[in-house]
């Protein structure tokens, strides 16, 4: 039955809100939001639709459903919510699991600088965000050079009684041991932050006057540390081979297609410096033009992260989408953010590397792409299936002499590593280091779903192991009914040495060890590895969190007295746990014995 589009518009209110359009089965084909949903939602049945895509999804709409809301934002934040949850087909997704870093300034009377990822709070002064980490720790290695504040944690900071390295390489000023006072640290810190905040013309100008005061107070060391500072910063301006002058927060963000791949690239400028950028490739985003694909970025990205002064686009948009766009964003913002092209030189400059950027990574998508297809070809030939390998699920085992057991399952789909779909199971009533019991655990408890019609099935299963380990999840998927998907184990070579690996079969062929070259063996590799490093990553956390739950009061040989005494010197269980052995053995009553039992019982 065709949906009656009459009859629902009649039904429409005009307040804002979100509108999903839904097909036949019930699945939702499109998420968006609208200022008026009345009119909005009646665009897409006139007669001159904008694209035959649109078009497309139009004839599939079966149902529309509406959620009104009381203002455009709210309408923004739940279209936002709604696309990265449903993943709708017809609309373009950016997927950015990685949360942005940040510098973050302390408010401690010594305050410390440092990285941060994550939600900023109000505890502290926040930074950013940078594009990557790298341009994170670059910045921080050049305000320790400039301004030597401190970068170790409170609980280091709080039990030193002599300097570290950095004092002595003049990359901290030894707040810990009172080698620098609370004032001029504390200038430091400010100077720091005007850095940061994008002023560093002002930086420069105080540095000059206070080397000019200590040079008339004849003040001559002091005078040199300011000079040493103003070198500093001219370095660093020097080092930037596309910088404003202005000191001005700009992202520019441009689209680029080629070869059938469509990339938005965003660059970041703070403080007039260029911090670097990231490219974005879209799901779902079919045959979407470069400014469609810009405009739905902006969207969803700034409604989850901070909008800088100004934006820096390309292509440019069509003045109703542009004015759209830039209604959105200011709605996202709180405050209005100029959208538009590049003017200046250096902005110009600004747009043109994005672009290049853009393309090689492209570039570098569609070569990489190619590889797998190729390794992927490789690797069904060597195992001599029948159809093509597109999804491959591959298990490993970790623990330490049988504590905190973990499997891990990791994915590879679409020629990557799929994160989304990794799993990991914490096994319980085994033997403890029982790897056989332990893997059959995992394979039942990730494929009994799939016994029964739920989930997605993989084309290869890879077992981390040898005979025994692939026996047993084979011996699962008899139970299950799954016999029909492909199993190899991997079994590692003479000293563990990648090359030497070798392919055990659970039907009973010989074993298979490819050349050390070869593709399909590499790919093994890369996937057995990452499930490596998931297992043991979960194992570490598991292990961990249940050695710190021990107390003070559980630590062997520790009484009353002993525990006062530790609380006195480290301030509790988190100082405890970053004391050395040597710093525990100072504590009276703590012999060197003592201390090396205290320290392996809480690490």
């Amino acid at each position: 039955m065709a949906f009656d589009a009459k009859s629902f518009l009649a039904t429409l209110t005009e307040l804002p809100g979100v509108y999903r359009m839904l097909g036949e089965d019930g699945a939702v084909l499109y998420v968006g939001k609208a200022k008026n949903l009345k009119k909005r939602v009646a665009s897409y049945f006139r007669d001159n639709l904008p694209s035959p895509r649109i078009a497309h999804m139009v004839a599939q709409i079966a149902a529309i459903e509406t959620t009104s809301t009381r203002t455009e934002a709210e309408a923004l934040l739940l279209e936002n919510n709604l696309i990265k949850s449903l993943a709708p087909r017809y609309n373009i997704l950016f997927r950015d699991d990685k949360s942005y870093p940040y510098i973050v300034l302390s408010r401690s009377a010594f305050p410390r600088l440092g990285f941060f990822r994550g939600n900023p709070d109000r505890k502290a002064d926040y930074y950013g965000p940078y594009p990557s980490s790298w341009a994170v720790r670059d910045s921080i290695h050049l305000l320790q050079k400039m301004f030597r504040l401190r970068t170790c944690e409170d609980t280091v900071f709080a039990n030193r009684s002599r300097p570290c390295l950095l004092y002595q390489i003049k990359r901290c000023s030894g707040p810990c041991v009172d080698l620098v006072t609370p004032e001029d640290y504390a200038a430091d810190v400010q100077m720091a932050a005007m850095f940061l905040s994008g002023r560093q013309h002002e930086v420069h100008r105080r540095l000059t006057q206070a080397m000019e005061e200590a040079s008339a107070r004849l003040a001559f060391e002091q005078a040199a540390l300011y000079r040493d500072q103003i070198q500093s910063l001219h370095q660093v301006q020097e080092k930037q081979f596309v910088s404003s002058s202005r000191g001005e927060d700009v992202d520019i963000v441009v689209a680029s297609r080629e070869s059938g791949l469509l990339c938005v690239n965003l660059a970041m400028v703070r403080g007039g410096r260029h911090l670097g950028d990231r490219p974005f490739f879209p799901s779902n985003a079919g045959e979407s033009s470069p400014a469609e694909a810009l405009a739905a970025f902006i969207r969803q990205h700034y409604a989850s992260q901070p909008a800088p002064a100004r934006l820096l686009v390309s292509p440019v948009l069509a003045d109703d989408e542009s004015d759209e766009t830039a209604a959105a964003l200011a709605e996202l913002a709180g405050r209005a953010v100029p959208l538009g092209e590049a003017r200046t030189l250096t902005q110009k400059a600004w747009v043109e590397m994005a672009l290049q950027n853009a393309r090689l990574a492209i570039l570098a998508r569609s070569q990489a792409a190619a590889q797998q297809e190729q390794r992927l070809a490789a690797l069904q030939e060597a195992l001599g299936l029948g159809d093509a390998i597109a999804r491959i699920e591959c298990f490993d085992i970790s623990h330490t002499m049988g504590e905190a057991t973990v499997a891990s399952c990791v994915v590879y789909d679409d020629n990557k590593m799929k994160k989304s779909d990794y799993r990991r199971f914490n096994i319980k009533d085994i033997q403890p280091g029982d790897d056989y019991a332990a893997m059959r655990q995992a394979v039942s408890r990730r494929y009994a779903g799939l016994a029964n019609g739920e989930g997605r099935a993989p084309d290869l299963i890879l077992i981390d192991g040898g005979k025994g380990q692939v026996a047993s999840a084979w011996a699962v998927l008899a139970d299950l009914g799954l016999t029909h998907l492909a199993m190899v184990g991997v079994a590692k070579g003479e000293e563990r040495k990648p090359g030497l690996e070798t392919l055990i079969f659970p039907d009973g062929r010989p074993p298979l060890q490819l050349p050390a070259q070869h593709p399909a063996l590499h790919l093994i590799q890369e996937v057995r590895d990452e499930a490596h490093r998931f297992a043991i990553t979960g194992h570490r956390a598991q292990r961990g969190k249940a050695r710190k739950t021990s107390t003070l009061e559980s630590l062997p040989g520790v009484g009353p007295a002993r525990r006062k005494a530790l609380v006195a010197r480290f301030g509790g269980l988190p100082g405890v746990l970053a004391a050395s052995v040597e710093q525990l053995a100072e504590v009276p009553g703590i012999s060197r014995e003592m201390a090396e039992k205290i320290h392996s019982a809480l690490h």
